[in-house]
């Protein structure tokens, strides 16, 4: 039944990066896609969209802990478990430790992440190439006579503000309305050592324009929300009240980078949204997800498109 994990372990090699190394949410493994498997060095963390019993759980331990002993021969296995659906999450940790501080690399930079702590775990490994493409996107557009401004809505641990001022970013506004990721965010700008130009702002987004426009314009926005959370953010609803902010915050020919992971809406809710709430912005492209968050039907995998204020031309 789950034949494709136990080979993805298999043949699982060590990284100093966290790694996806199996992606059963993707649809191409039939019979696997409740399952997923990621390490975060040096734990292995496994999770089930479904529950499962001990007898089902247990030839996939087992074939985690060979694969371990032929890897780091005389090293235990650390070994986190997550059972998760819609609206709760049950994790244990099955076999070792977790260190605490749990650091782990991406590309070089580094972030603190917590396995045995609610839903998320301090980074979105989906994310990696917007990542990449914001540091990029800055280091090419920055110039050494101006600024670079950069908004970051539900910053979580602001994974994007280090990546932005990484790139040469000015300055990073982090915006989000909980405080304790925030927290993280600040351990992980000291991790990288980028704390000038970052500011955290622990609120809520939407009773907070006036003092977001006041910090502009910016030359990059970031639109990173949850797709859904009850009482806070639902996107068939909500994504459409930040797409009509976007012509206030963004400085001419600035960009925007909208971000949406939910299964049941797929690029064309993002373009067809910001068609009416931000005509005046300028589809650039979609960037392409992680090779190892290859989906069988690609509109429903992460969806992270960049969008442009277009300059108006010059008066006649």
């Amino acid at each position: 039944m789950f034949q494709a994990l136990l080979d993805a372990i298999a043949h699982m090699t060590l990284s100093t990066d966290a790694q996806r190394v199996f992606h059963g949410r993707g649809g191409r493994h039939p019979g696997c896609e409740q399952w997923t498997l990621d390490l975060y060095p040096p734990v292995c963390l496994l999770t089930s969209y479904q529950a499962v019993s001990p007898d089902e759980l247990a030839p996939i331990e087992a074939a985690l802990q060979a694969r371990w002993a032929q890897l780091c021969p005389g090293e235990p296995l650390n070994l986190v478990f997550q059972h998760r659906d819609e609206v709760r999450a049950h994790t244990e940790l099955r076999q070792g430790t977790v260190p605490e501080p749990h650091t782990m690399t991406e590309h070089g930079s580094r972030f603190n992440v917590h396995l045995l702590r609610g839903f998320n775990h301090g980074l979105f490994l989906d994310m990696a190439e917007g990542r990449r493409w914001v540091r990029e996107h800055v280091a090419a557009h920055r110039t050494t006579a101006s600024s670079f401004k950069v908004l970051n809505l539900f910053a979580y641990t602001c994974a994007f503000s280090v990546a932005a001022l990484q790139g040469g970013a000015s300055q990073v506004i982090n915006v989000d309305m909980a405080s304790g990721p925030l927290s993280i965010g600040r351990q992980n700008h000291q991790l990288n050592g980028v704390q000038d130009g970052a500011t955290f702002l622990a609120h809520d987004i939407f009773n907070s324009w006036g003092k977001i426009n006041r910090l502009g314009p910016y030359d990059l926005v970031i639109m990173d929300p949850p797709a859904y959370q009850k009482g806070s953010f639902i996107a068939e609803k909500d994504y459409a009240r930040l797409m009509r902010r976007l012509p206030d915050l963004l400085a001419p020919g600035g960009h925007a980078l909208l971000c949406l992971n939910s299964p049941k809406l797929g690029p064309d809710f993002l373009m067809d949204q910001m068609a009416i709430e931000a005509p005046n912005l300028r589809y650039v492209t979609r960037l392409r997800n992680p090779e190892a968050f290859a989906d069988a039907t690609p509109d429903r995998a992460l969806k992270v498109l960049v969008y442009q204020a277009v300059t108006a031309p010059p008066c006649a």
